[in-house]
């Protein structure tokens, strides 16, 4: 009995080696593949209550089509506009807009995450404060 058990482990321990190895891909650096404006944008001052927005630019720098699949905000204060599965042929740029409602009074930081193919994704952010 301590021997089937002894080898069951063994063999879920090999299991769940390969399995980790198996998983991990090389990360490509999207540095190399796209080139991208605005990614740390400082909106400066705004007053409370009014909405502002910025865009955030990307450039494909590589050979290869691109397609922009997802936005995801931080928080429900920022929206982004930005055509889903948008192809970024070579050399193109495409847009995303970043818009924030205002309600912050002080400081605030705020992200989103763009989701492209080739397991390929950014997070972009921007900051500012919010005044009366």
């Amino acid at each position: 009995m301590k021997k089937i058990l002894l080898v069951v482990m063994v063999l879920l321990g090999f299991l769940t080696v390969n399995a980790q190895t198996n998983s991990t891909h090389a990360q490509v650096d999207i540095a190399k593949v796209l080139k991208f404006t605005n990614d740390n944008y400082d909106m400066g001052k705004i007053a409370f209550g009014k909405s502002t927005e910025f865009t955030v630019s990307i450039q494909n720098i590589s050979n290869y089509n691109i397609s922009l699949d997802n936005v995801m905000v931080g928080c429900g204060c920022t929206t982004p506009k930005y055509t889903k599965d948008q192809v970024i042929l070579p050399g193109a740029t495409a847009t995303v807009v970043l818009g924030f409602n205002g309600s912050a009074v002080g400081m605030f930081s705020k992200s989103a995450n763009l989701f492209f193919s080739g397991n390929l994704n950014k997070t972009v952010s921007f900051r500012g404060e919010g005044v009366q």
